[in-house]
C-alpha cells in the first residue's frame, strides 16, 4: 500500500498548535532550542495523539508509520548499516561519537539533538533517519519477525505496552543507530524519544515537505 511520510522528525514548531489546542503542558527542550529542533520527551501516546490531532486539524489521515514502513523508507533502497554504506562519521549523524563502528573513525559527541534539516537526506529525502532520536512507531514489539504481517502494516497482537523505536538518537553508540536495528520502550518520557508521522496515498512529489 502506498504511503507519504514526513521528510523530518516533527518539530517543535509543528507540536506547538498540538499542546496549544489540547491543553497540554509545553513540553521542555533541555535548552537545546525548539524551531526546528525534533520534539523531545514524546511518549509513543503522545504521538499517537498527535497524529489523531493533525488528522482532525487537515482532514487527512495521520498516524505513526509501521516499523516496516520505517525501515523501508530508512533504507530508501540501500543494504548497508547506514543508508549511505557500512560505516558512519559524526558528519553524517547525531550520535555519541565517542564509539566507533565497522573500523570507522570515532568523533564528536554533542550530547544534545540537532536541527532536524542537519546533515543530507537519504536517497527517499528523509532527514536524519539515523541518530538524533529515536522515532516511535505503531507496532507492538515483538523479538523476531516470526508471523509479522507481509503487507506492511502494524504488528499489535502482544506486547502492546511495549512499542517499537527505530533509528537510534543523539546519545547511542553508532551501533544502536543502523537501519536494522530494532529496540521497544514502553510509554513514559525521555529526551531520546521523537517521532515522524505518515499517511496513506497519495504520495506528494518530491519537494513538497511534510505530508
Amino acid at each position: 500500500m502506498p504511503f507519504a511520510i514526513g521528510r523530518y522528525a516533527v518539530t517543535f514548531a509543528e507540536y506547538g498548535g498540538f499542546y496549544a489546542s489540547t491543553g497540554r503542558d509545553r513540553p521542555d527542550d533541555n535548552g537545546w532550542g525548539r524551531d526546528q529542533q525534533p520534539v523531545i520527551k514524546a511518549s509513543w501516546h503522545d504521538a499517537v495523539t498527535y497524529c489523531r490531532w493533525l488528522s482532525d486539524q487537515t482532514g487527512r489521515e495521520y498516524r505513526l508509520p509501521s516499523e516496516a514502513e520505517w525501515e523501508y523508507v530508512a533504507r530508501a533502497g540501500t543494504t548497508g548499516a547506514f543508508w549511505w554504506g557500512d560505516r558512519i562519521d559524526t558528519d553524517r549523524a547525531s550520535y555519541d561519537g565517542n564509539y566507533n563502528y565497522a573500523g570507522g573513525p570515532a568523533g564528536e559527541c554533542r550530547g544534545r539533538t540537532l536541527p532536524v534539516a542537519a546533515f543530507e537526506p537519504n536517497p527517499f529525502g528523509l532527514y536524519q533517519v539515523h541518530g538524533n532520536v529515536w522515532e516511535w512507531c505503531q507496532d507492538g514489539w515483538h523479538g523476531d519477525y516470526e508471523g509479522a504481517p507481509t503487507d506492511g502494516s502494524a504488528w499489535e497482537e502482544t506486547n502492546r505496552w511495549r512499542r517499537v523505536r527505530r533509528g537510534g538518537s543523539w546519545y547511542n553508540s553508532p551501533q544502536r543507530c543502523r537501519g536494522a536495528y530494532r529496540d521497544w520502550e514502553g510509554s513514559g518520557v525521555s529526551s531520546k524519544w521523537g517521532f515522524r508521522v505518515c499517511c496513506d496515498a497519495p504520495i506528494k512529489p518530491p519537494g513538497n515537505g511534510t505530508p
